[in-house]
């Protein structure tokens, strides 16, 4: 079983990498080809470039960043050739490109992300005074980028369907090993644990396969858009909603498990000390030491109540019930066990702190029954 898994591990990240290599390659070399042909210089290695730095992860963005691309190699040519006219090559000049070419860069930057080809292709052309080449400069990034638009998507383009479902697989992974540590560490009332670096990374994760899946299906202009197979595509986008819906609510349980976890192991911790002070001089008279310890009850490892010691198997059976969900099959019968713990645990435990507690739970519940019956409440 180990072997298997880490040879699918293996062989998926090549599998993944084998298309946009490909894709990349045919995307560089045409245009070279072309510029060739057309006699725009011996070594046209500008029309190259809009392949490299375009086809990136998504190459459903590819036509976004490709009109980007071409607004800076323009910026950048009418710049340099304004500033090479009038001014002669010295610092003077190099000075007032570099200014003017910033200033485009940042005037043309999209969602907050400046379009530095303004600067680069000024400067290049700054460094090379030949007479032509601004045209020739144009002519290739014209051609690379019109390359790129049009073969990019259609040559092996990305399955968004496949890549959302590994992601949330991944997720659902993920989200049962941390229900099952944080479940263990209920149940011997330790804490939950160091916070990670990025805290808010994982739950963030549902939204943004989410929001990712709708992007690339909508850029599918040319192609009609891949689905899954038969039955798993209905199912997927349902599944995304109830991971996103449910990760603010799991975030909730894990913050106030630590919080509370934290907390009892220092009151209680101190409680029992004074306890144990208190049995010690109840102890001085005589034969009285044993008695008064077994009225006592132990303390529980790290000072953890027991309301929070009894959310172990209501965490387990809620993570299954989830678990069997994300994975989409049905979670009807462990959800009903689910509610069952949290209603023997509300009745153990009514107490207001201990039904913030059991918060994240609940709402968890109400998403999986909704889920599983979109039409109820």
């Amino acid at each position: 079983m180990l072997g298997s898994t880490s040879a699918a591990a293996l062989s998926r990240p090549f599998g993944e990498r084998l298309a946009p290599a490909a894709r990349l390659l045919v995307c560089a070399t045409v245009p070279w080809f072309v510029c060739v042909w057309l006699g725009t210089s011996t070594a046209p290695v500008p029309a190259a470039l809009p392949a490299v730095l375009i086809l990136r992860d998504d190459v459903f963005a590819a036509p976004r960043l490709a009109l980007e691309r071409l607004a800076g190699v323009v910026a950048g040519v009418v710049l340099s050739v304004l500033v090479l006219h009038w001014l002669p090559t010295g610092s003077l000049s190099f000075l007032v490109l570099v200014v003017c070419a910033c200033a485009g860069m940042y005037l043309m930057s999209h969602n907050g992300s400046p379009n530095q080809q303004v600067l680069i292709t000024a400067l290049v052309i700054y460094a090379t005074p030949v007479p032509g080449y601004p045209l020739a400069r144009l002519e290739e990034t014209a051609v690379g980028i019109a390359v790129v638009v049009l073969l990019g998507p259609l040559l092996w383009p990305p399955d968004p369907y496949r890549e959302a479902a590994s992601g949330l697989e991944e997720y659902r992974t993920g989200l049962g090993a941390l229900l099952e540590r944080v479940a263990a560490r209920a149940a011997a009332g330790r804490p939950t644990g160091p916070a990670p670096a990025d805290p808010f990374a994982r739950w963030r994760r549902p939204y943004e396969l989410s929001a990712a899946l709708d992007r690339r299906t909508k850029r599918l202009l040319l192609l009609p858009p891949r689905r899954a197979p038969a039955g798993a595509a209905d199912t997927l986008r349902p599944r995304l909603r109830l991971a996103a819906r449910t990760a603010p609510a799991l975030l909730f349980l894990a913050r106030e498990l630590e919080i509370r976890s934290s907390s009892a192991g220092g009151e209680l911790g101190g409680a029992g000390e004074e306890r144990g002070g208190a049995g010690g001089e109840r102890a001085r008279p005589g034969g009285e030491r044993g008695k008064a310890g077994e009225e006592q009850p132990e303390a529980a490892p790290g000072g953890a109540d027991e309301a929070l010691r009894a959310m172990a198997p209501l965490i387990g059976a809620t993570a299954s019930a989830l678990d069997a969900a994300l994975r989409g099959e049905d979670c009807a019968q462990r959800l009903r066990l689910a509610r069952a713990l949290e209603l023997r645990h509300r009745a153990a435990h009514p107490g207001r702190r201990d039904a913030v507690l059991r918060a994240g739970l609940h709402l968890t519940h109400e998403a999986l029954a909704e889920h599983l019956d979109p039409r109820a409440g």
